[in-house]
């Protein structure tokens, strides 16, 4: 498993309004500029973390984006789903059903006790945790 720009830079992000955590939004120009990533890349990540009801938004003049909870109440594992998708370590455990063959395969069950101790890890820290 491979975490993609778009996982690592939405935990920079979160962490970013986790660290300027207030009641004022933040504009998307002041974090690209503290992150040093373009606008357009971190507005694809913002409408994931949007849709996934991690942020609150307002337009305008002192528009932008804030948390919509405090940073203890996000799991990591929770932004990197919202942003990656699964985080099933091959594709046989992915999906609703996963492999149809899992039942006979006999390495299914190292795959599953390492997808167990990703999952457990990433759920286990939040966004307070890494700020």
């Amino acid at each position: 498993m491979k975490i993609t720009t778009k996982g690592r830079y939405a935990l920079r992000v979160m962490s970013d309004l986790a660290l300027n955590y207030s009641d004022k939004f933040i504009p998307l120009s002041d974090i690209s500029k503290r992150q040093g990533v373009s606008s357009k890349y971190l507005e694809q990540i913002i409408a994931l973390l949007n849709k996934a009801g991690f942020l609150e938004t307002a337009r305008g003049n002192n528009g932008g984006y804030k948390l919509s909870r405090k940073p203890n109440e996000y799991l990591v594992g929770d932004i990197l789903r919202a942003t990656e998708g699964d985080l099933m370590s091959i594709y046989c455990k992915s999906g609703k059903d996963g492999c149809e063959n899992k039942d006979k395969c006999k390495r299914f069950s190292f795959w599953d006790g390492l997808d167990k101790v990703i999952t457990q890890y990433v759920d286990s820290k939040t966004l307070a945790d890494i700020i």
